[in-house]
């Protein structure tokens, strides 16, 4: 009998070198999760991050998500169709709704995962920071800039292009730099209420625009395109739902991660039935032939209503977008480019000791100044 046992217990026993495997994967996983949240205990910090609401963290999302862009999803239905550019439109909208709800539970198991790199980090190790967090920089570079053309493109028609669009270009830089002053996404949020009302009152002048004009009030079904211009017409669709890269930061600073579900549907809500509508309406009126973004196809002095309203949501959508960005940096304090003399940011004496630090970058050689 105790032979039988024996026997039995050998049959279940794993190899050794995959035992060993096993608890040092267990370790590491515990030690991932035993890690804290980003800013820890706030109880003597004079600067408090942790402090948003769901619904204040739903309205920076919609107002990171929800910009002029909404205006170029006309143009998907005239490239598809009504019928197969609406079932883009939901069904990415439920795969947005999904994606950004594992997000959540993936921070609620990590609490310590602040950023994509965090992520990439627990996924595949250092490499993976570097790759994902280049990956996220390069994101929100590149919408950052996408809004500073905007701002250039809006003061053109503005003022008849009354001078160079570098010179426009660079104040929007300037009004955007000011505008990411505020240290945490509270502050921001209530920017992002202003966004909100802006890019609603931008889309209903448009879409009143649109209907007493009716340019071409023809409507298809279906489309037949070529699969290079059918792509770009959902990847117009996909960028339109792209605000995932800056969800764990947003989740960072709520007073309860746990209520970041209601943020989500508070968003999901609001921008898929926003593009739905948005879009077939305008596609009702504007037809075949409608512009990208359909500001231009109403008559210019609409254009300039429009797109003088639109002023606050072409700047603080990007300036959510430089927030984030900026909060990455200085996090990257504890992982900085493994060369002799680095640039790095205190981002934790700033939290920690705000009497002292004022938020300056510093120089330091990396062998003396830690992790």
């Amino acid at each position: 009998m105790a032979d039988d046992v024996r026997v039995r217990k050998e049959e279940t026993c794993l190899p050794e070198d995959v035992e060993q495997d096993t608890e040092k994967g267990s370790r590491q996983n515990k030690g991932y999760k035993s890690k804290e949240d980003p800013f820890g205990d706030e109880s003597k910090s004079e600067v408090k991050y942790k402090t948003m609401a769901w619904w204040q963290a739903g309205m920076i999302m919609v107002a990171e998500t929800i910009s002029l862009g909404i205006l170029s999803l006309p143009s998907v239905l005239a490239a598809l169709g009504i019928v197969p550019g609406v079932i883009l439109i939901a069904g990415l909208g439920i795969v947005a709704t999904y994606t950004g709800y594992v997000l959540g539970q993936f921070k609620l198991t990590y609490p310590h995962v602040h950023n994509m790199a965090d992520a990439g980090e627990i996924l595949l190790g250092p490499v993976g920071r570097e790759i994902f967090g280049a990956a996220q920089m390069l994101f929100l570079v590149f919408v950052m800039g996408s809004h500073v053309l905007t701002f250039s493109i809006m003061l053109n028609v503005l003022s008849n292009h009354g001078t160079c669009s570098i010179v426009f270009g660079f104040i929007g830089l300037l009004v955007s730099l000011i505008c990411c002053l505020p240290r945490t996404l509270l502050k921001v949020s209530y920017l992002s209420i202003v966004s909100w009302i802006s890019i609603l009152a931008a889309v209903i002048i448009a879409i009143v625009g649109v209907g007493i004009e009716k340019p071409d009030a023809h409507v298809q079904a279906t489309v037949h395109k070529t699969f290079p211009k059918a792509f770009l017409a959902v990847t117009n669709i996909s960028f339109a739902y792209a605000g995932h890269a800056t969800f764990f930061s947003f989740i960072s600073e709520l007073k309860d991660p746990r209520t970041y579900p209601k943020a989500l549907l508070l968003l999901q809500g609001i921008d898929t039935s926003m593009y739905i509508t948005v879009a077939v309406v305008i596609y009702r009126y504007a037809g075949t032939n409608v512009t990208s973004p359909a500001l231009g196809s109403t008559t210019p002095l609409l254009q300039k209503v429009a797109y003088g309203i639109a002023i606050p949501t072409i700047v603080i959508s990007g300036v959510i977008n430089g927030h984030v960005a900026a909060k990455y940096v200085l996090e990257a304090d504890k992982h900085r480019l493994q060369c002799g003399l680095g640039l790095y940011a205190s981002g934790k004496a700033i939290h920690e000791d705000s009497t002292s630090a004022n938020g300056s970058f510093s120089c330091a050689d990396n062998g003396k100044s830690g992790s």
